[in-house]
């Protein structure tokens, strides 16, 4: 409980208000788990409806209303529109015309069913239990007369049954009325499904004297006269009724709760009240009907035609809410109606759209399967093509079987040398007889009969390195071509071989200026390209098998004093069937082998070997003779120099005059060479060296010119 309601004292009892309805066992439960403390006193209140037309006779209806409705037919206290039952059996007690006597003994058995459940509960609970039944016009006036009569403290309602929204436009059901009327020192719990719903506090504590308790006996006439307002409080409370009456505007919310139930004829609860006490479990009403004198009969008809006209401005009032309701409600559905219109239209168009995609995937997927259909067909030709180089390759392989096997024995010529001449010459592999480095191993220079030579002697973790130099004795001790490096012996007993010396060392060493040396002129540049391309076309001719070099780079070209240049290091060269060096299918190796950025990306990717992996290190080299810069990514800074228009300013900036427009065309067709596809690369034999050895004629032709100038 709150710490500001002002708890009972245990003086006072408490006082819960019941009915047939649904929320009385709950408020009965829980005032009696909440509120009521040891030995003090519970009273049960139940208001028994009367009609004020009635009253002479004395006929009564049975009834608890929820909501000041219209007194032929009320509902119980705290009920819902579903008790209709309920209200319909006291409307019969009253109303089936046989008497007062026949009335009142059907309203007291209706009266003792209202407190069976609640004597049986009080009695396990040990509680002493006080019934009172209450005759009146109003179940609101009735209670608000019994609280102020016998100043209670406590008093516990059910509360309303009707949903939210019929309690925002209905406030004249009991709970409400009770709250705003009931005296400042009344506490006031309204329970819901056994839980509390809301709670007035007292105001202030009781005055001065303690509450007065309903005595458990029957109600006399003596006793009535005791609790009967006097004639001229009477009088006084009926004219404060008829200026309120005056005065309002047929307003519901303007009438004064007070003043309504203030009148002579609606006496307070002592003119039609019970009191049974707990240890007495029989039902006990004492029915005490008013004397109607002939001088207050117009005072009767009064509060009657003031209770329809209430009547009356209700029905109004409720009457003009449920238009707007209905009104707010048709403006709900129109839009309502609408949405829903909006969203079929919608719909609608997103099924046509989802047809149309629908149709659209459905020509997707019959063009795609025709297209697997076309690429299984070409896939099974291609298979039948491969499948028919494959054997034509290998019955020639096993026809020259014979040749290679002998071409790889002993049979091969060259000077050996021993290790101790090696030694000698190299000064024991000195430093400073290097000259070099390479994959292979070092390189020395020496002096070998009487002749300047290159020695390469092998590392012991090189690897692959006595296959190298068996594969590189192979192929130079058969060939000579003056650019082809000359081998003039080797040592096999620890892999070293002996070369001609070249005096301007690598090609690499001469574009990148290694020792301040001065830079190559554009035409020898001219000339080295037609003489790599040269020598590189000799290899791919050789016979009976043709040669793919494999690591075809700048370092592996080697210049003389006259700047004429030699492929070496042919120790990676693999020899390819002619049969598919230049078909639909390549020669496959199971690893790449080369150096970074100058191997074929086909080749690096699918292992098929080819003449025309050779070529696309060739385009990279050939871009590196006239741009002096690494080959990383060089191919794409010289296609957007050509397309932004710079391409001189990516020439070699230590060689002056280039020739722009033959530069131009050197370029083109090395990028044409380094295309990622072999298929786009043209051919070495008839288009590549056909354009270099222009190039180089025309390189030497101005400078013969030069030189003629100049002497």
């Amino acid at each position: 409980m709150p710490s500001s309601i002002l708890v009972d004292d245990g003086n006072h009892p408490i006082v819960v208000a019941i009915d047939k309805d649904k929320h009385s066992p709950s408020a009965v439960k829980w005032a009696v788990d909440d509120l009521v403390i040891s030995n003090q006193t519970l009273v049960l209140v139940h208001v028994r409806m009367k009609n004020s037309t009635n009253r002479r006779t004395g006929t009564t209806k049975g009834c608890g209303a929820a909501d000041e409705t219209a007194p032929p037919l009320t509902r119980g206290l705290g009920s819902s529109p579903d008790d209709d039952d309920i209200s319909a059996t006291f409307v019969e007690a009253g109303d089936n015309g046989a008497g007062q006597s026949s009335n009142r003994g059907l309203s007291d058995q209706n009266t003792h069913k209202v407190f069976t459940p609640f004597r049986a509960y009080s009695a396990r609970k040990g509680i002493a239990v006080k019934e009172v039944v209450i005759e009146d016009i109003s179940v609101s006036k009735g209670l608000l007369d019994y609280i102020n009569s016998y100043r209670v403290t406590n008093i516990v309602l059910g509360a309303s049954s009707r949903s939210a929204f019929s309690r925002k436009f209905w406030t004249h059901d009991v709970p409400t009325i009770v709250n705003k009327a009931a005296p400042d020192y009344c506490t006031i719990y309204v329970i819901s499904k056994g839980k509390q719903q809301s709670v007035r506090p007292a105001a202030k504590p009781l005055a001065s004297s303690s509450a007065r308790v309903p005595s458990s006996q029957p109600w006399s006439a003596a006793r009535l006269s005791n609790y009967s307002e006097p004639e001229d409080v009477a009088r006084s409370a009926y004219m404060r009724s008829e200026q309120n009456i005056g005065t309002s505007n047929a307003s519901m919310d303007s009438f004064d709760v007070h003043t309504i139930w203030s009148s002579p004829s609606d006496a307070p609860p002592n003119r039609g009240s019970v009191d049974v006490t707990a240890q007495n479990l029989d039902f006990t009403q004492v029915s005490v009907n008013d004397s109607c004198s002939s001088s207050s009969s117009w005072e009767a008809e009064m509060n009657r035609l003031k209770l329809e006209l209430r009547q009356t401005m209700d029905m109004y009032n409720t009457a003009c809410k449920e238009a707007v309701s209905a009104h707010q409600t048709a403006k709900e559905l129109s839009q309502w109606k609408m949405e829903e219109g909006s969203r079929f239209k919608q719909a609608r168009i997103s099924e046509e759209a989802a047809l149309a995609i629908a149709e659209t995937e459905k020509v997707k997927g019959r063009a795609a399967i025709e297209a697997a259909q076309k690429s299984q067909m070409l896939a099974e030709i291609e298979a039948k093509r491969r499948k028919y180089a494959e054997l034509k390759a290998r019955r020639e392989t096993e026809e020259k079987n014979l040749a290679l096997n002998d071409l790889c024995q002993n049979n091969i010529r060259y000077r050996k040398y021993t290790i101790e001449e090696i030694e000698l010459t190299t000064k024991n592999f000195s430093n400073s007889e290097k000259i070099g480095e390479g994959g292979y191993g070092p390189v020395y220079k020496g002096r070998l009969d009487h002749t300047p030579v290159a020695i390469k002697a092998l590392r012991s973790d090189a690897a692959q390195g006595m296959q190298q130099f068996k594969q590189e004795v192979q192929v130079l001790g058969l060939m000579r071509h003056p650019n082809m490096v000359l081998l003039l012996g080797a040592c096999p007993e620890y892999g070293c071989l002996v070369y001609e010396f070249m005096n301007n060392g690598s090609l690499e060493d001469r574009l990148f200026r290694k020792g301040n040396t001065p830079p190559i002129p554009w035409e020898i540049r001219f000339k080295i390209a037609a003489e790599i391309a040269t020598g590189l076309l000799f290899l791919h001719q050789a016979k009976p098998e043709p040669l793919v070099h494999r690591d075809l780079k700048p370092g592996n070209i080697l210049l003389d004093s006259n700047y004429a240049c030699k492929i070496s290091d042919v120790g990676l060269a693999r020899l390819v069937p002619p049969s598919v060096a230049d078909c639909v299918t390549q020669y496959h190796m199971t690893s790449a082998a080369g150096t970074f950025c100058y191997i074929d990306p086909e080749y690096q990717q699918t292992g098929k070997l080819g003449t025309k992996s050779d070529v696309y290190s060739l385009g990279v080299m050939l871009l590196q003779i006239i741009t002096a810069r690494s080959p990383m990514g060089l191919t794409h800074h010289v296609e957007r120099a050509i397309e932004s228009g710079t391409f001189s300013d990516i020439l070699d900036p230590t060689v002056p005059n280039w020739p722009i427009e033959e530069a131009l065309n050197y370029a083109k067709l090395s990028l044409k060479c380094a295309e990622l596809r072999k298929k786009d690369r043209p051919d070495l034999g008839s288009v590549i060296l056909p354009e270099l050895n222009r190039l180089k004629e025309f390189g030497m032709s101005c400078m013969t010119s030069t030189a003629y100038s100049s002497s």
